[in-house]
């Protein structure tokens, strides 16, 4: 049984994961909109938050079908680390590929199906923001959480970040999440849930799955960011501070 009692849906998701799919059959985002309260996110969506709960409760220790690891125990150099090299690296490598099966697409089949140069367009939007986007994190954030715990592990001391308070990127990295999560929930909508049409190329089936499995590993990553890492970065901010 999972614990939902006073929190939110972000919180429920980063004490076990295995909630997030259960939300995402509800259409409830809980990366980017975490911050509910499920209450909240319900009424939004016309769901009952009783069904929700009673889903949730359902889940039991033995229902481990798919195991993720035990995010909220990182120290959160690990947690970057990861993000960094999972993610950030999964969006590197994946990109050029999808846009690849895009444009070969639109080529082929875009005249029957115009809804395809509207879901490139939109990747590939996607694309340049996450670059940048990543690159914040590895150049100003990352390095500054690092630099947080070295400081706790050691002396309690450190020089003070050029941007003031972390919260400040912090809220710019966030924007740019939800600003992220509104574009696929977008490209979902405009490939009917990536479900190919009658006539779509094995080239189609796997655009669309690849860019299925894009926005679930996006989901995956900025929940461990809005929901795990910018949070223990905040209070170890504040630690540093007392």
């Amino acid at each position: 049984m999972i614990a939902t009692e006073h929190k939110t849906i972000g919180e429920i998701v980063a004490d076990d994961y295995r909630a997030a799919a259960i939300f995402e059959n509800f259409g409830i985002d809980f990366c980017c909109k975490g911050n509910r309260t499920i209450e909240a996110a319900c009424a939004s969506k016309d769901v009952n938050p009783g069904v929700v709960r009673d889903t949730l409760d359902k889940l039991s220790d033995s229902n481990q079908a798919t195991a993720f690891p035990d995010f909220a125990s990182w120290p959160s150099d690990l947690l970057a680390d990861y993000i960094e090299k999972k993610h950030h690296r999964y969006i590197t490598e994946t990109t050029p590929v999808l846009q690849q099966f895009l444009d070969k697409l639109c080529s082929v089949h875009g005249h029957r199906h115009p809804e395809l140069l509207e879901i490139a367009r939109e990747f590939n939007a996607s694309a340049g923001e996450l670059a940048m986007h990543m690159k914040k994190e590895e150049l100003i954030l990352f390095p500054y959480v690092r630099r947080m715990v070295t400081a706790l592990n050691s002396n309690g001391k450190m020089d003070p970040a050029h941007f003031g308070s972390v919260a400040t990127p912090v809220k710019v990295l966030m924007d740019e999440h939800t600003m992220e999560g509104d574009r696929f929930s977008k490209i979902s909508e405009l490939s009917d849930n990536y479900t190919p049409p009658a006539d779509g190329c094995t080239t189609y089936k796997v655009a669309f799955q690849m860019l299925r499995d894009f926005e679930k590993d996006l989901h995956l990553h900025i929940h461990l960011e809005n929901n795990l890492l910018f949070p223990q970065a905040e209070a170890m901010e504040q630690k540093l501070k007392a």
